[in-house]
């Protein structure tokens, strides 16, 4: 009997927008076909935590939610610098994948785009770490936007597995998310009533945990509506 991979731990951001006259629409994005894991799948942006997404240094460049609040969601088998570790990641994979960065100036403002394209070219190409971009522009990672949402884990036979938090958050005003990257094919809003019929029909190759994510949304009516139900 072969033995049983242990899984990484890993976040993934769904990004919500409001639509006219009413509802909202969920981001997704395809991963290019020759990636290892999800090769050509629809999903959120996401990734794996990274060992600097619990340092000390990087605690410090973040505001909205304690260490200790956040093992209290993610649970006691964290300690409280790898819980808050996992927002971190959500919010480094979110600007690394899409260009959207969940920040605020060190007067807990909320950033404006600005040159966001530029600091996300240089986090990518690897001349500046997503901590030194942060500590260059004086800028903190804003926990409070995002929303714990829920868990999935890869299953056991699989040879790479993820345990995943799903995080919600709104897309925040005047960002723009990035068409396409490095680690994104192609990127899409649909309202999730839309991307599950699409899914039906065999146009939006996605997994179980996505559209489990998708079904739940439907349910509400306005982004409001679902930061509050999960902010509970």
């Amino acid at each position: 009997m072969s033995e049983k991979v242990k899984p990484r731990q890993a976040a993934t951001v769904v990004l919500l927008r409001e639509t006219e006259p009413k509802g909202f629409e969920v981001f997704l994005t395809r991963r290019p076909d020759a990636m290892p894991f999800l090769g050509g799948m629809y999903c959120f942006p996401g990734g794996a935590v990274a060992k600097d997404d619990c340092a000390p240094r990087m605690i410090e460049r973040c505001r909205g939610l304690a260490p200790e609040q956040a093992r209290k969601i993610a649970g006691a088998q964290f300690s409280a610098r790898q819980a808050l570790g996992l927002w971190v990641a959500a919010v480094r994979e979110l600007f690394e994948e899409v260009g959207i960065l969940l920040a605020v100036n060190s007067s807990g403002t909320a950033i404006l785009p600005g040159d966001l394209r530029q600091k996300h070219a240089t986090a990518v190409d690897g001349s500046s770490t997503f901590f030194s971009l942060l500590q260059h522009e004086d800028l903190y990672c804003d926990l409070s936007s995002l929303v714990h949402f829920s868990r999935w884990q890869t299953p056991a036979q699989n040879a790479m597995r993820f345990d995943t938090r799903f995080f919600i958050a709104a897309l925040p005003r005047q960002q723009t998310p990035l068409k396409t990257s490095e680690e994104v094919a192609h990127s899409i809003w649909l309202s999730p009533d839309l991307a599950m019929q699409r899914y039906g029909r065999g146009e939006l190759p996605i997994i179980f945990p996505t559209f489990a994510s998708l079904r739940t949304l439907a349910d509400f009516e306005s982004v409001q509506s679902v930061m509050k139900e999960f902010s509970k």
